[in-house]
């Protein structure tokens, strides 16, 4: 096993126990991989805990997770799951793009479209459209 599968077993291991299917863990590059599809947005949550359990802030470059929640279509309504801010929507899928609009905590927004596992294209009660960190949303 390697040291990043060491490193970030208790994700891996969350990953496992949560349902995660066609759980694939691989290493490329320095980065080690964790991909997959679920049914439940829970358990997708429990994969990223076990993240935060050991990258509080998220912003570790050594790995990359990419687990899709199964079922989620364009039109499907998500609620912000922030813990106290309103949700950024931004541009482009990256914390360092402009922010085009906001969604408050609790408030309901309108999937346009799951580009990847981290940033997901929404569209807030006022009509714009922005991609939101998809850790932050709920189905």
């Amino acid at each position: 096993m390697s040291t990043l599968q060491d490193k970030y077993a208790s994700v891996i291991s969350a990953a496992k126990s949560a349902g995660v299917s066609d759980l694939k863990v691989s290493e490329q590059d320095g980065i080690l991989y964790v991909s997959g599809n679920t049914s439940s947005s829970a358990a997708k949550d429990a994969v990223w805990n076990a993240l935060g359990a050991l990258d509080s802030t998220y912003s570790a470059s050594d790995i990359n997770v990419d687990v899709q929640v199964a079922g989620l279509s364009a039109g499907a309504s998500l609620m912000v799951a922030t813990e106290s801010s309103n949700l950024n929507l931004r541009q482009e899928p990256s914390t360092d793009a402009t922010v085009v609009g906001k969604a408050a905590k609790g408030a309901s927004v309108t999937l346009v479209e799951q580009t990847s596992d981290d940033w997901w294209k929404v569209r807030n009660s006022e009509g714009e459209e922005g991609y939101a960190y998809a850790r932050y949303l709920k189905a």
